[in-house]
């Protein structure tokens, strides 16, 4: 049986294409990534944001900084290259980013949320607000729930499309804004007009009653909207055999 969290992982690969630059953080993007790589994107370049570039890892690590994730890479850098040198001169296509929170424009918060006992902090931006302001694309994946999918976040950190289309670009943000946002019930993309949220597809077994349960804004879905294709055998084999035999970020 398929789980939600390879869903998610194909999803992200297949959205990558060949010879493509990307900034891939840890857990889903990881896997996404190297799937990509060893189906149909093998020239694609992986860069991690401490600044390794082109790693094969021999297995999951802890973090972005765990050596074991560093294999096989042609070159070790640093902040500064893959923040500066890459994003900034404009050579990344796509930027893998999680969430605690995003609105319907896009617009990521990884900093902080209110509770009923005050406010609770989290790790904040890192490089995401690089990734997000610069690269060509922004794709981002994370679980669904109504409580991190509101109209509006609580806290830009990482810039989406803002308000609409034209306060993005009156920024003089750079990169292109979010292009998908994939979750465990369905794929969104953006409506080119209003840069709003829009439902692209739905994953295998959620329906959409239960999509507009769990969020908080009301969704834009055309007709006859379409059901995420499950992932193939070879798909499969290769994060549970390979990329993520034990489970660590797709279960």
């Amino acid at each position: 049986m398929v789980n939600p969290g390879e869903i998610m992982a194909v999803c992200g690969a297949r959205a990558l294409r060949d010879g493509e630059v990307v900034v891939v953080g840890i857990g889903l993007p990881q896997v996404a990534a190297y799937l990509a790589k060893r189906t149909h994107a093998p020239k694609l370049n992986i860069l991690l944001e401490i600044g390794v570039i082109g790693p094969r890892p021999i297995e999951n690590g802890v973090g972005i900084a765990d050596p074991r994730l560093w294999y096989g890479g042609i070159r070790m850098t640093g902040f500064a290259e893959v923040l500066g040198m890459a994003l900034h001169r404009g050579i990344v296509d796509v930027g893998f980013l999680g969430a605690l929170e995003v609105d319907r424009y896009g617009n990521v918060n990884t900093t902080q949320v209110a509770t009923k006992h005050g406010v609770r902090h989290f790790t904040g931006s890192g490089g995401a607000n690089d990734i997000a302001s610069l690269a060509r694309r922004v794709i981002v994946i994370m679980r669904h729930d109504r409580k991190k999918f509101g109209e509006r976040v609580q806290y830009v950190t990482s810039p989406g499309f803002l308000g609409g289309r034209e306060e993005r670009k009156a920024t003089g943000l750079r990169g292109n804004g979010p292009h998908l946002i994939i979750t465990d019930k369905a794929v969104f993309g953006f409506a080119e007009r209003t840069r709003k949220m829009k439902v692209v597809s739905i994953h295998p077994g959620v329906g959409l009653d239960e999509l507009r349960e769990n969020t908080g804004f009301p969704l834009q879905v055309d007709e006859n909207v379409p059901v995420t294709e499950e992932p193939t055998e070879e798909e499969l084999k290769l994060i549970r055999k390979e990329i993520d035999p034990e489970g660590i970020f797709t279960r």
